[in-house]
């Protein structure tokens, strides 16, 4: 009896960090300590090892386990270190040959079985990025590890053949189930998502094309208007005009929601943009991310490389919309909480709809509302200066004429749009690939003012609005944003007047509502 080694991964956020586990086999007092600072999950873990190498036919011994977790320092949680443990101790008592190079994910059943787990993905994608590609994990996230490029993937359903496969004695394992079950399984692939359609939108022209330069140019969104004049409709087909995510990003993407899954088993590589749209009674924790002890993304997180819908955004609880200020700028969502710090990517396109009012008839006319002038301004100041002046376009919708509502079939559909919003993000890639940008909605200002800047009689009216104080200094910086996109979709090679102008209108359609 001596040490025997195996590797796991320890996730913090979505990086990940290989963990090695040692056990030793001693000569006093029938005892199993796990050691290198585990959860409450974690500690449990040894009752289900104990009860898992039982009932496969390969008991422990019956003197003092000692389980060390290395690097100690590194805050370890959840259930995926059972295996890693288990085949450690395993190696320890001579009942298996040496398993070190190979990193074990999965969590271990009473009876045995290899369970599931969340964040296989990332898990796997730092074990190959740290060099070791064998990994072995639960049948059910096999297909999942797979989609990881470079890494060799075992996927099993018992500790019982997993054992045998690593020299264990078959007269002692409980192999009562058919091999074949244990062929590699096919790559998770693709899910078909069925997005709406933006030929179900009656009328509303103005928002129809705010929605294509949106998408076109990843840029945010604000939708003011009076209940049933299609906000809703309009922000749900805004993930139908955004091209499909390329290889990288589809990996960042699917990483994030293998550690948020409901379903487990259910996770293939996500190719289309996600969808976000939280109640307004969300928590910040809820929206931002967070929860005990190591913080787990949010709604805002898992749009990463989409869209994130705020419905009734005045509702929201004011810190809540606020939060939102950090990622809108860098793309990124940094949580700290007593048990450490997460880094979440959260590069999404926000959209706000918001009534005029409590009531929702201040529109037009507005005869009908019964809010006060103080009870309008408290209702739509609950989203911040600051936050708005983050947002590029600010739309008043209006009602849809009952012309506009009995038409049928005289709207373009998505398919068609997003063919105008592709072509307009390959102009844009090829002219910002060289600075390492992707999109108009991220360039910086010095780009804007520098190798991009456009002659003083282009944007002499949004230079007289930034004197007067219509703009801000950021504001200024996305009008400009604005008319670069407007620009691609119109096949020019850089902004005019009426680009500035549209530009401009686009953003002060609200206020000036």
């Amino acid at each position: 009896m001596g040490v025997a080694r195996s590797y796991c991964v320890a996730l913090l956020g979505l990086n990940g960090y290989i963990v090695e586990a040692e056990a030793d086999i001693g000569q006093t007092l029938p005892n199993f300590l796990i050691l290198g600072l585990p959860d409450a999950a974690l500690n449990e873990a040894r009752e289900r090892i104990r009860s898992a190498a039982q009932n496969s036919g390969i008991p422990l011994s019956r003197r003092k386990i000692t389980a060390n977790l290395i690097p100690a320092s590194l805050p370890k949680r959840g259930s995926g270190f059972d295996l890693a443990i288990c085949m450690a101790v395993l190696g320890a008592a001579g009942d298996i040959r040496s398993t070190e190079g190979t990193v074990f994910i999965a969590e271990l059943g009473l009876d045995g079985r290899l369970r599931p787990v969340r964040g296989i993905l990332p898990a796997v994608m730092a074990a190959v990025r740290a060099g070791h590609p064998d990994v072995v994990v639960a049948r059910a996230n096999a297909a999942e590890a797979m989609l990881v490029p470079g890494a060799r993937v075992r996927g099993y359903k018992t500790l019982a053949r997993l054992a045998f496969d690593f020299g264990a004695d078959p007269q002692d394992l409980a192999l009562d189930y058919d091999p074949a079950e244990e062929e590699d399984p096919d790559d998770a692939g693709t899910l078909p998502v069925a997005v709406p359609d933006l030929c179900d939108v009656s009328g509303q022209g103005d928002a129809r094309r705010a929605l294509e330069v949106a998408a076109a140019g990843a840029h945010h969104v604000l939708l003011s208007g009076p209940p049933g004049a299609g906000k809703t409709m309009l922000a749900e087909r805004l993930p139908g005009l955004l091209p499909d995510l390329g290889d990288r990003e589809s990996m960042e993407v699917t990483a994030i929601h293998s550690l948020s899954a409901v379903h487990i088993e259910k996770i293939s590589l996500l190719r289309r943009p996600p969808f976000e749209n939280p109640h307004h009674s969300a928590t910040a924790a809820a929206i931002i991310g967070g929860g005990s002890g190591l913080p787990r993304p949010g709604a805002a997180s898992r749009a990463h490389r989409g869209v994130l819908f705020l419905d009734e955004a005045p509702e929201y609880e004011r810190r809540v919309l606020d939060a939102l200020r950090q990622p809108l700028e860098s793309g990124e969502l940094v949580i700290h909480r007593s048990a450490g710090t997460a880094a979440y990517p959260a590069r999404f396109q926000l959209v706000l709809a918001a009534n005029p009012c409590p009531c929702g008839k201040a529109s037009g006319k507005g005869v009908d509302c019964t809010c006060t002038a103080l009870m309008r301004r408290r209702y739509f100041g609950r989203m911040s200066g600051p936050l708005l002046d983050r947002v590029d376009i600010q739309l008043q919708v209006e009602r849809v004429s009952l012309a506009d509502f009995g038409q049928a079939g005289g709207e373009e559909d998505s398919a068609t749009v997003a063919r105008r919003v592709a072509a307009a993000r390959s102009r844009q890639r090829e002219r910002l690939g060289g600075f390492g940008l992707e999109t108009n909605s991220q360039v910086p200002g010095r780009l804007l003012r520098g190798v991009l800047k456009l002659p003083p009689a282009t944007t002499r009216i949004l230079d007289s609005s930034l004197e007067r104080g219509v703009l801000t200094a950021r504001g200024y910086d996305r009008v400009l944003r604005l008319a670069w996109t407007l620009a691609d979709l119109g096949h020019r090679e850089q902004p005019g007047l009426d680009d500035i102008g549209q530009a401009l209108s686009l953003r002060q359609a609200v206020a000036a509502a």
